[in-house]
């Protein structure tokens, strides 16, 4: 189940990261295989479905059920997730139990999902982001300064997705709304829209979310006060965003240590606050 990276013999080269890709039937597990393939120095060794798929960009896919013992005759270095939450945790179950790291872009973990993957976190490398656009990590970094220059303003954050995306807010609004709690202190209570006579009281975040078209993904945070205004945006006009910055990852968790890391450990930022697990926008 090779795509790239290939030999004279029709072999994956030896340097190769050998990645398996779960859901490579999905939006963002074809987006992943086709960036694989059009990626030197990476070779999709397994990809698998829960329903028939077609190949995709070259690389069969097989029946999910068959993934432990796919992973087995492979052995890939790293499993790549952008399923569903129930099905993130028991690939990353199966991708320990293989001794293979864990990259998930997964949306809407509960807490039972979130401590299971925080449990298998140690025995095998595993990285959780809310979104692996380098864009949108420099947006974080930007609004935690920004935030903390100008106490006492008034901060809303809004996103949009296209009209099929299921969780609001996205899992990446609530990581931004993380970065703004764990500078302001004060700001304590999240308001999710407004309807009616609802004024802002102190201690709020206002937050919103829009679902239209088919825009990939929308971010601002708006910082208000002292007779002026503040907006900080990141846009994202394609998936392959997600897909390449997911790779990038890949790359970089290869070999480390079992832990629990964030796309901000890639980027070599280290000053990120903990999040609360919500997922990736996709």
């Amino acid at each position: 189940m090779t795509a790239r990276g290939d030999t004279g013999d029709g072999g994956a080269s030896a340097g190769d990261l050998r990645i398996a890709v779960t859901g490579a039937g999905g939006r963002m597990g074809r987006e992943v295989i086709e960036a694989a393939t059009a990626r030197e120095g990476v070779t999709v060794a397994v990809a698998v479905n829960r329903t028939a798929t077609d190949p995709v960009a070259g690389v069969e896919v097989a029946d999910a059920a068959r993934l432990a013992e796919l992973l087995d005759e492979t052995d890939p270095d790293v499993l790549v997730d952008f399923t569903g939450p129930a099905s993130a945790v028991a690939y990353a179950e199966t991708a320990a139990d293989a001794g293979v790291a864990v990259v998930i872009g997964t949306t809407g973990f509960d807490s039972d999902g979130t401590a299971q993957l925080r449990a298998l976190s140690e025995r095998v490398p595993l990285l959780k982001a809310s979104s692996f656009a380098r864009g949108l990590a420099a947006l974080r970094r930007a609004v935690r300064e920004a935030v903390a220059a100008v106490p006492g303003y008034d901060v809303e954050v809004t996103e949009t997705h296209h009209n099929g995306k299921r969780d609001a807010p996205s899992g990446t609004a609530k990581t931004l709304l993380d970065d703004v709690e764990s500078v302001r202190g004060d700001l304590d209570r999240r308001v999710h829209g407004r309807e009616g006579d609802a004024p802002r009281e102190p201690g709020e975040v206002g937050v919103h979310a829009r679902r239209a078209g088919d825009v990939t993904a929308e971010h601002e945070v708006l910082l208000a006060g002292n007779h002026e205004t503040l907006s900080l945006t990141n846009r994202a006009g394609d998936r392959g965003v997600f897909a390449e910055g997911a790779l990038d990852a890949a790359v970089w968790l290869s070999g480390r240590a079992p832990g629990r890391y964030d796309f901000d450990d890639v980027l070599g930022g280290g000053s990120a606050p903990p999040t609360r697990d919500e997922g990736t926008d996709r």
